[in-house]
């Protein structure tokens, strides 16, 4: 069992969940060009030319219609159902243990995950800056999400432990600034 492979997935997956198509391109192009990942069938589809192509343009679109006002709306419903299909699929692509588990067990894991990221970004952190900022701050936290996301996913395969410990921090730092916030409401 690759337990570096786990780390990765859940890294990766949560990626995911800020923008489908980043942490597919690097795991594809890194699969292509380098000897850091070895994806096993029927996942090595994703290091084709075609796949590689495809995830190009669809971050490009994604990247283009996540900055227009009104459009990222929308984008943003389109992606509820892309993010955690493609965090399920970066995830059982990257866990390196599907002859050791389930394969739906990973695929579950990896759209539970990037769908929780997509959910929180999209119910509490989009709509707080939207309406704090009247919009204006969309473009920005748009463009940091996608670089996150990008160092997110690559830190993920190269060094996959240190990136799942950053990824905990952060989830204990929200859970328990979450807490706080509602014993002072309360």
């Amino acid at each position: 069992m690759d337990i570096f492979g786990i780390f990765s997935a859940f890294g990766l997956s949560a990626s995911a969940g800020l923008n489908a198509y980043i942490p597919l391109l690097v795991v594809a192009l890194l699969a292509r060009f380098t000897d850091l990942l070895q994806l096993k069938e029927p996942w090595d589809a994703l290091a084709s030319w075609w796949i590689i192509g495809l995830l190009v343009v669809l971050s490009l679109v994604e990247f283009f219609a996540d900055k227009v006002p009104a459009v990222n709306h929308i984008n943003d419903v389109i992606q509820s159902f892309v993010r955690p299909a493609a965090g399920a699929v970066v995830f059982a692509a990257n866990a390196k243990i599907l002859t050791d588990i389930s394969p739906v067990l990973s695929l579950v894991c990896g759209l539970f995950i990037a769908g929780g990221v997509h959910a929180v970004k999209s119910v509490a952190i989009r709509p707080a800056v939207t309406a704090t900022t009247a919009g204006a701050g969309n473009v920005p936290v748009s463009i940091l999400e996608d670089v996150i996301s990008t160092i997110v996913s690559i830190l993920s395969i190269i060094v996959p432990v240190l990136m799942t410990v950053i990824l905990i921090v952060v989830i204990a730092w929200w859970v328990s600034r979450r807490r706080n916030r509602r014993k002072y409401l309360n």
